[in-house]
Parts: C-alpha cells; sequence; structure tokens
C-alpha cells in the first residue's frame, strides 16, 4: 500500500523519518522492504547528509566517490530508495525542516517547513518517528576565529565535497578527534599544503582503551590510512597542541599553535607561529537533539562531554512511539549510524507490524553496533576538551559570533549578575540568540557558567527547532496549536 496524501503537503505514513545522512537513510531503506510505508523528512536537496554530501550536478564531477567512504554502498541505498518513492511506498520530502514533533492521539504529527522564501509547510502523521538528525561541529572560541578563512574542519570538508574548492592553499588543521586526519588528508590530496594537524588530545589515551581497539580493527587499519597520508604528505602532527590565537588584517595569515597541560591550559613561552592562508578547525560534534529534547527524551552524558539520548537495545528513546539512530544516541561515525538505522528500522516493523522472533541477521547487527558503540565510547573519552582549555580566552574573544557577545560580558553575568546556568547567560547578553540559535556557541558559554566540558551536559530545549514564519503557526488548528 503506498504512503496516502491526506491533504495538499499532509501525509500519513506508518513511519516518519527525519534526516537523510547515513542513518536516516539505511533506515527508511529497511522500513520499507519491511512492508511500512514511510516519509523521509530532510533539510538536504539530496540524501546522504554531512557525511556524503556530494557535487551539484552542474559542476560536472567525474568521480563524485572519490572523496568519500563506501561510496559504493551509499549508491545502492539510494537506489534502493528511489525505487521505493517510484513505487509509493517511501515519500522523500527533501529541502523540508521539521520544526517540531507532537503527539497526537495514538501517533504522531510532525510540522516541517520547506527551506525558501516560500517556505511552504508540510505535515506528517505517523504511527512512529525515528530521529536520524545528526549532528554539528563543535566550536572551543579562540582570539581571531571570526577572521575570514577560518572554517570548521567539517565545514572545510564540505566545501570539497560539495563545493570542489579548497578553504586555501596553506591550511592548518587543528582541534580534536580523528576527524582531523581525515579533512587533512582529504585537504592535501586535493592540492592543498597542510603544514600541521594541531591535536588538542594524544592518541596515547588509546592505550587505556585496549579492547575496544581489538574489538574494531577496522578501525586501527583507518587510523593507519590517515597516519601514512600525512607522512605522505609531509604533514606534521602536533599533539597535546591547540591553536591559541589567529592573526591577519582582513584575513587569517598566522596561527600561534600553544602546548597544553594534562587539563588543556596553554603552557606559558611554548607559542609558535605558522604561517597560513586558511584553518579548519573543530573539536569533534555535537548530537543534534532539539526535537528529542522537546518531546522529553531522557539524555545523558556521553564520554565526550557531550549530551546524547538514552537508548535501549531496540534503538527506543525514554518516550514511547520515537526510535533514534546514529549521531543523535552519541557521537559514532557514519558505519555506526547505517547499523542503528537498520536496527531501528526492524525495531520499528516489530512494534507496528506485529512481533517476529529476531532474526539471526539483527542479532550480527547488534553484535556489530556494540562493538562499534565501544570504540566511539573510546574516541570520545580520548578527545574529550578540557576544562582549561578557557585559559585560551582573553576578555575581547567573542564567544557568540552571531550576537558579537564577548568573553568578559559571559563572565560578568555569571560573576556579577548571578547567572548559573547557559540560559540566564542568554536573557542577560543575548549570547546564543542569534542565527544559530547557540549551536556555535554554546558549549563555550557552557564552559565559562560553569558546567560542562567536564561536568554534567544539560541539552538544550527550545519548542521550535529552526527558525518558522509565523504564518505556520497562525495557520495551525487551536486545538493543535495547544
Amino acid at each position: 500500500m503506498p504512503v496516502r496524501a491526506t491533504g495538499p503537503g499532509s501525509y500519513d505514513p506508518d513511519l516518519a523519518v527525519v534526516g537523510a545522512g547515513p542513518a536516516g537513510l539505511a533506515a527508511a531503506v529497511e522500513a520499507a522492504r519491511r512492508g511500512l510505508r514511510v516519509v523521509l523528512v530532510d533539510a538536504g536537496e539530496r540524501p546522504g547528509g554531512q557525511y556524503h554530501r556530494h557535487p551539484a550536478p552542474g559542476l560536472g564531477a567525474r568521480r563524485p566517490g572519490a572523496l568519500h567512504h563506501d561510496w559504493r554502498e551509499f549508491t545502492r541505498r539510494t537506489a534502493a530508495l528511489d525505487g521505493f518513492v517510484r513505487a509509493g511506498r517511501v515519500v522523500h520530502l527533501s529541502g523540508h525542516h521539521v520544526w517540531t514533533v507532537v503527539p497526537e492521539g495514538t501517533g504522531l504529527r510532525l510540522h516541517a517547513v520547506a527551506a525558501g522564501d516560500d517556505g511552504d509547510a508540510a505535515t506528517v502523521r505517523a504511527r512512529a518517528v525515528l530521529l536520524a538528525t545528526g549532528s554539528h561541529e563543535r566550536q572551543l572560541p579562540f582570539p581571531g576565529w571570526t577572521l575570514p578563512g577560518v572554517v570548521g574542519a567539517g565545514g572545510a570538508q564540505a566545501m570539497l565535497k560539495g563545493g570542489l574548492v579548497l578553504p586555501g592553499r596553506r591550511v592548518v588543521v587543528a582541534g580534536g578527534g580523528p576527524l582531523l586526519l581525515a579533512v587533512a588528508g582529504s585537504l592535501a590530496a586535493a592540492g592543498a599544503r597542510v603544514p600541521a594537524v594541531v591535536e588538542a588530545g594524544t592518541y596515547l589515551g588509546y592505550s587505556g582503551f585496549v579492547p575496544a581497539l581489538l574489538r574494531n580493527p577496522a578501525k586501527l587499519a583507518e587510523g593507519a590510512l590517515h597516519g601514512g597520508a600525512l607522512l605522505r604528505y609531509g604533514t606534521r602532527l602536533l599533539t597535546r597542541h591547540a591553536v591559541v590565537e589567529a592573526h591577519g588584517s582582513g584575513r587569517v595569515e598566522a596561527v600561534t599553535v600553544a602546548r597544553l597541560g594534562p587539563d588543556w591550559r596553554p603552557l606559558p613561552g611554548t607559542g609558535r607561529r605558522i604561517p597560513c592562508d586558511a584553518l579548519a578547525v573543530g573539536h569533534g560534534l555535537v548530537p543534534q537533539l532539539e526535537l528529542a529534547t522537546a518531546l522529553g527524551c531522557a539524555t545523558r552524558t556521553a564520554a565526550d562531554g557531550t549530551a546524547a539520548l538514552v537508548l535501549d537495545a531496540e534503538q527506543s528513546t525514554s518516550v514511547p512511539g520515537i526510535w533514534a539512530a546514529g549521531e543523535a544516541g552519541g557521537i559514532g561515525g557514519a558505519r555506526l549510524a547505517v547499523v542503528e538505522g537498520e536496527l531501528a528500522a526492524i525495531s520499528v516493523a516489530r512494534a507496528l507490524l506485529g512481533g517476529r522472533a529476531p532474526e539471526p541477521r539483527e542479532a550480527a547487527l547488534r553484535r556489530h553496533r556494540d562493538r562499534l558503540r565501544a570504540f566511539a565510547g573510546a574516541m570520545g573519552a580520548v578527545h574529550r576538551p578540557g576544562p582549561g582549555w578557557t585559559g585560551w580566552l582573553r576578555p575581547d574573544t567573542e564567544i557568540c559570533r552571531c550576537e558579537e557577545v564577548p568573553a568578559a560580558r559571559v563572565t560578568e553575568a555569571v560573576d556579577v549578575l548571578g547567572a548559573r546556568d547557559a540560559r540566564t547567560v542568554k536573557l542577560f547578553t543575548r549570547a546564543g540568540m542569534g542565527w544559530c540559535q547557540g549551536r556555535m556557541c554554546g558549549p563555550a558559554v557552557a564552559a565559562l557558567v560553569g558546567y560542562a566540558p567536564g561536568g554534567e551536559a544539560v541539552p538544550d530545549r527550545r519548542p521550535l527547532s529552526c527558525p518558522v514564519p509565523l504564518r505556520h503557526l497562525a495557520e495551525l488548528p487551536e486545538a493543535a496549536a495547544d
């Protein structure tokens, strides 16, 4: 039976999947294979998410998979999705942002808005929802981070994958986490000069997680591959170091790199300058949880210090009818996201279509997930930011770029005005009220308030997960608005 359209922009499937990255794409295909009617809602124009961001057709890329892992598997999955779309079993709402999910009777109602000036609305009434909302980069501010030429590490990779452009010709890659090695290798292979990868943590930290490493030999091989690429391109790896300042007039021209103590506080007298015309910097990823926390889904503090959803063995959240897969349950990478997406779809199908005994493939998927989750925990613990990173801030360092709020105003809100949480700091200073809604400055504000990283992560909660035209709120039925 095809997905039923109950009106203009209104659908009534069995399952709504939010996000078409690795987790959401795998879940939608697996659910359709098992007989569920699916609506897949995603902000992107094409499936793949940030991981499989690929060039627009107009760019004429001859080998779009050259910059991607698992490209063949991805194209097979998108071909399967296209087949289900043609058969009417899946509706793919591309270019749509889901701004809220609310309970309705025995199911759930999703409201989405299309990107662009028109911003047409869509409503999906589903028996179950699977959140595969992904993540965004974690940025820790430093003096000069607002200079042109300073981009996120993931942003640099997105520029290369999606636009076939480099952020610069001489690019320093800095921050924390294994993504840095992949970014440096991709930029160097595309023709950039990468003089250094500046890693705030130390890979020696993995020595405390030998069992998790031995259970994931593919991860070890991947790390060796990235290390070989650094040697091949003459890139120096500086561990226990961080970029503590970017310099330039009109654009970044150099960065200062300093050695860090065990708590990530810069050690005096260790600074050195590295000339560059671009800096790609990021300290890992942060799960995107706005929809889940608005529904009341329980969270936990992950090994990397971020808030992540509490999930059971079936990928179910604490709220009935809501499943999640991928980075929402903790940062773990694309391969883990695919496995979790398939497991979540199997669980949803069992719940909606009637119980069936676990099949051998499901047991194998669970073992694979558990292995990858163990490695993700090790990775998060090794690269978790230390509390001393705030030592590289100056009073005039901008914390919130959107609202141009310096560190001094945030610390004044805490020390003088008595703010004890990020929300109160926002009310006093406007930090987090800009276009990104705190996604860029949130971790920094939290650290200056006195919690996370290093303490219990407090998830952001908001009624709307993205900007919504007022006319869509006005057009809601009175019962729905309540």
